[in-house]
């Protein structure tokens, strides 16, 4: 069966056909790192994840990147509350969202571009649209002309007449109200983060005197928003791509914008798959930090941990609602239960002195091939997560079967390959960590014996022996434990 895949560009669920047959070339919209990552951005996430998985298990190279935004109005307005300037509040959230990302369990992407190291890509991309007439300089700002572009609102579904004004630039400065911004002219405005300013942060004024800028050929200034994407994907993939992924709320104006801009700059279409997921939800709204309705990735996998928020997240297609609640939560909880339990009775079995050569159940291998045609059919049906996790439920159900019904013989081909099967589909695609059990139980013994050097190492400070303070904290960096003193005591990150 053939991959299939919903377009926002056409409207149409239609076949999947990269144009080179052998590799996929997926760009991410990722974070803009202002704020600690919750749930909504994991759903991203952990379904990208899978799309590169089964685009792999399907046999295509692929090459996955997925950007960070650290150069943005609300970074420079945590400022005093996240660190000193606007590289260093970047900075904290970046490692926030890659100690999230392992501890989901995502494959990592090829490469995690940052805008602050592409600005001079960012600065050829607007002259590129400068020099074709498509963008123009007021102020030293460099606007998008949208009437230049033929197919402006394609994506969205929109007319130019459709289109209010975007962004709150000067209107004196644009010819048109739904021209927006390539580059910004000289620093951040006070003004403009007020309103996303905690009680803890440095005051507006001085905060947006950390916030980064670079010369360019109209001036001092910071790349615009949607600017950034274009260039960082056509860095580090091609000018043209197979699929662009975002969240549902990025089809405007974030992605219309990259895709006339793009569009206008090569004369080539920028991206031939555009693949929404549609946002979180929780109390009937979607979960944001804006609207401080969120749980945390770091609480969520804490107090749940990372198989039943994968589950949880992959109940639903990427395509379809999702809702958090508690009842939605604890059902994540029991399908988790039932497949590590169907997968670890299949192994037990399997391994049992009762697992036999000659003993056939051929109910159970009809059963098991039948899972992994429906798994491969739901997941060539626009990766629909919830049908697949499905039939690995119903694998669980037809191992429970056979080990009760052959309590004295078993098919040990048979559960050999109902074993196969959740490895390679409900571990290899899903990204469940079946049988990780003594991996799991590893990292939080060596958690306790750090804990317990620590320990020892503040006694050592506190009796004034700092020379073998200090050995003991380089002792353990060798073992790549790395040690940081705050107020507060010590920490360390594995």
């Amino acid at each position: 069966m053939t991959l299939r895949v919903t377009n926002t560009l056409t409207g149409e669920t239609e076949p999947f056909e990269p144009r080179d047959p052998d590799s996929v070339l997926l760009y991410y919209c990722g974070l803009t790192t202002s704020d600690p990552p919750h749930l909504g951005h994991a759903r991203g996430w952990v379904h990208v994840d899978v799309m590169c998985r089964w685009l792999e298990w399907l046999g295509y190279d692929v090459r996955h990147v997925e950007n960070f935004t650290d150069v943005n109005e609300k970074i420079v307005a945590r400022v005093g509350e996240d660190g000193d300037s606007e590289a260093d509040v970047a900075r904290h959230y970046i490692q926030q969202v890659i100690e999230d990302m392992r501890s989901l369990n995502l494959d990592r992407a090829e490469v995690y571009p940052r805008v602050s190291e592409h600005v001079p890509e960012i600065i050829s991309l607007v002259e590129r649209l400068v020099e074709s007439g498509h963008a123009y300089e007021a102020n030293g700002s460099v606007y998008f002309d949208v009437t230049s572009f033929e197919d402006y609102g394609k994506l969205s579904n929109q007319t130019i007449e459709d289109i209010e004004a975007q962004g709150e630039d000067a209107e004196i400065e644009k010819r048109h109200p739904a021209d927006f911004a390539l580059w910004k002219a000289d620093g951040v405005d006070p003004e403009d983060i007020e309103e996303h300013r905690h009680p803890e942060a440095a005051p507006a004024a001085e905060a947006c005197e950390t916030a980064q800028t670079w010369d360019s050929p109209w001036g001092e200034g910071r790349p615009g928003w949607h600017i950034e994407c274009s260039a960082m994907s056509m860095t580090h993939l091609d000018e043209t791509i197979d699929v662009h992924v975002g969240g549902q709320d990025l089809v405007f104006p974030h992605h219309e914008n990259e895709v006339a801009q793009s569009e206008a700059a090569t004369g080539q279409r920028f991206a031939d798959y555009w693949l929404h997921v549609r946002l979180l939800e929780t109390k009937g709204e979607k979960m944001s930090s804006s609207l401080g309705n969120f749980f945390t990735v770091a609480d969520a996998v804490e107090e749940f941990g990372a198989d039943v928020l994968r589950t949880f997240l992959l109940s639903t297609a990427y395509s379809s609602r999702a809702t958090y609640s508690e009842e939605t939560i604890g059902e994540a909880e029991e399908r988790w239960d039932r497949l590590k339990r169907g997968y670890e009775r299949a192994v037990e079995a399997c391994d049992s002195v009762d697992a036999y050569a000659k003993v056939t159940d051929e109910t159970l291998r009809d059963a098991v091939e039948e899972v992994r045609a429906d798994f491969e059919a739901a997941m060539n049906d626009d990766f629909n997560t919830r049908e697949a996790t499905t039939a690995l439920l119903d694998l669980t159900s037809a191992v429970n079967t056979h080990v009760d019904d052959h309590d004295d013989a078993y098919d040990y081909r048979g559960l050999r390959r109902a074993v196969e099967t959740f490895e390679e589909f409900g571990a290899g695609i899903l990204g469940l960590a079946f049988g990780d059990e003594h991996a799991e139980s590893d990292v939080t013994l060596a958690g306790d014996i750090v804990e317990l050097v620590l320990d020892v190492r503040e006694q050592e400070r506190t009796a004034g022996n700092y020379e073998r303070a200090d050995e003991l904290r380089d002792e353990l960096e060798a073992l790549g434990v790395e040690v940081q003193d705050t107020d507060d005591g010590p920490t360390y990150r594995l």
